[in-house]
């Protein structure tokens, strides 16, 4: 049966056929899932978190189970922009889903140059955005300051990278703040052009027997459904203050969940933590969307965000 349901989306300009998204951080370099699931069938991908400079990440062990979710301490281990471009890139080519790099740095030089450097490959290698990390959790040995804690810290970045390039930028926000749509309004100023939240929040694990951290890292990111309740609260208050669009993530595991999101306001949505149980989540999730759509006779999911009645 050919579906009466428009599931298309807009989101800083970019047109997705419909409005699922993966999650950076869960997805590898989407050639990954290539054996598993029709890449062509996303609404987008959005590429596991690039550097200037290759990452070897964290000490092990980086990954465990807690009730309900994932503590991840991975440390953005990555291959590097450069080879981002010149190995993983070129092979996404053959698909039509759009493709946005989820860009960290150290400084703002390293955000400009790797924003620069893939701006440059853009229209040959199929890149249509930048999703701007100021949100990891566990990378903060180093010394790099945790952007997206800081109202101006945040317009500071987002303002300067804005300037070095016409790429449309999602900015990806912290959980761990004090007043979320505070940062959002500040991104949003600074030239924004959407919002992707939430990213992990911060927990750690302990084993009572070694009376040691679970983690090597000692802390780390928490993901999966046990942050559910807060990602809708903080998508809900910052769809209150931006006009920009919003994408919505943080333990999304079926339709039902990404359908609550786009109430509160998300245009579109992100699966993370799903993909690491079951690689068909996405597509699964947009199947639901639809059998929900033509169910209820929503002719536009379009119609949905933002409809929640308080």
């Amino acid at each position: 049966m050919i579906s009466q349901t428009k599931l298309a989306v807009e989101i800083a300009g970019i047109k997705l056929k419909n409005p699922v998204m993966t999650a950076s951080g869960t997805f590898g370099y989407g050639l990954e899932f290539s054996p598993f699931i029709d890449l062509n069938r996303l609404g987008a991908m959005v590429l596991k978190g690039i550097t200037l400079r290759p990452r070897p990440g964290n000490s092990t062990p980086r990954i465990i189970e807690t009730s309900s979710g994932i503590l991840n301490a991975i440390g953005l281990q990555n291959i590097g922009v450069e080879a981002l471009i010149k190995e993983k890139l070129p092979s996404l080519k053959k698909f039509n889903t759009p493709i946005i790099i989820n860009v960290s740095g150290n400084t703002i030089e390293e955000y400009i140059e790797i924003c620069q450097k893939l701006e440059e490959v853009s229209k040959d290698l199929k890149v249509v955005a930048l999703e701007i990390n100021i949100s990891c959790p566990n990378i903060l040995k180093e010394g790099n300051p945790l952007w997206g804690k800081d109202a101006k810290a945040t317009y500071q970045l987002v303002s300067r990278i804005r300037k070095n390039t016409s790429l449309p930028l999602i900015i990806k926000l912290t959980p761990n703040v004090t007043d979320i749509q505070e940062i959002a309004q500040s991104a949003e100023e600074a030239g924004a052009d959407a919002l992707s939240l939430i990213n992990t929040l911060v927990g750690m694990a302990v084993d009572i027997d070694l009376r040691k951290p679970k983690l090597g890292n000692i802390s780390g990111g928490l993901s999966g459904p046990a942050i559910k309740p807060i990602a809708l609260w903080m998508v809900w208050q910052v769809f209150q203050k931006v006009k920009i669009p919003i994408i919505g993530m943080g333990g999304i595991m079926n339709a039902r969940d990404a359908l609550e999101f786009m109430l509160v306001g998300a245009r579109a949505i992100s699966v993370g933590t799903a993909n690491l149980i079951n690689p068909n989540s996405a597509l699964e999730i947009i199947e639901g969307i639809e059998d929900f759509c033509l169910k209820n006779e929503i002719k536009d999911i379009n119609e949905l965000v933002g409809t929640l009645k308080v």
